[in-house]
């Protein structure tokens, strides 16, 4: 599966601070805040993107229905809840990262070919209290609202960010609970295209 976030340099984040409220919807920012309050509750030094997948579980139904059916569910949050305990324990003393990727994956439902520059990574410094991954998926989330012409991003476009890098923690925790992650990305994608079909109506 090829990576589908974009990487930015330091010197392109400039001074902007990862999770903040501007460029999220209401309900996207109280997954972030609970994704921050989980990662302090678990002893964590930084927010990673299977802190923001829990939360997002937990708070948007959009995502949950987007994943699966309730059994599907009621399966990844039994496993994200041992983390603390089991499987998370290997993470504490390490920074969830990914190498350099080449292309950003265009959500637009016109097909068009992904553009950009190469991305570089991400300064853990420009991201403080944030993982470099999980920093460069709130961005790319925001972007890819921008690219469906909505000023905030919701759930789904974090979701989808959070998953498309093999890579990332998140990805680890669904195939972990079963879940098909190229499916889940493709069901994504279609749903993005039909939201941007009907004009933006919910």
């Amino acid at each position: 599966m090829q990576p589908r976030i974009p990487r930015q340099s330091a010197h392109e984040q400039g001074t902007d601070r990862v999770g903040g409220d501007a460029g999220l919807s209401g309900e996207l920012a109280a997954v972030v805040a609970g994704a921050r309050r989980r990662a302090v509750r678990d002893g964590d030094r930084q927010v990673d993107t299977a802190h923001l997948l829990h939360s997002l579980l937990e708070s948007d139904p959009d995502v949950r229905a987007v994943i699966g059916d309730a059994p599907q569910i009621a399966r990844l949050l039994g496993y994200l809840v041992q983390r603390s305990i089991g499987y998370g324990l290997r993470w504490q003393n390490s920074v969830e990262d990914s190498g350099p990727i080449a292309v950003v994956h265009d959500p637009e439902p016109n097909g068009a070919e992904p553009t950009g520059p190469v991305p570089t990574g991400v300064d853990p410094r420009e991201a403080e209290g944030w993982s470099p991954l999980a920093a460069v998926a709130m961005r790319y989330a925001m972007t890819r609202a921008v690219l469906r012409g909505e000023d905030r991003a919701d759930g789904t476009d974090l979701l989808a960010a959070i998953v498309g890098d093999p890579q990332s923690r998140a990805v680890e925790v669904l195939g972990r609970a079963g879940v098909d992650v190229p499916g889940l990305l493709k069901r994504i994608d279609s749903r993005t295209g039909e939201y941007a079909a009907e004009g933006g109506a919910p």
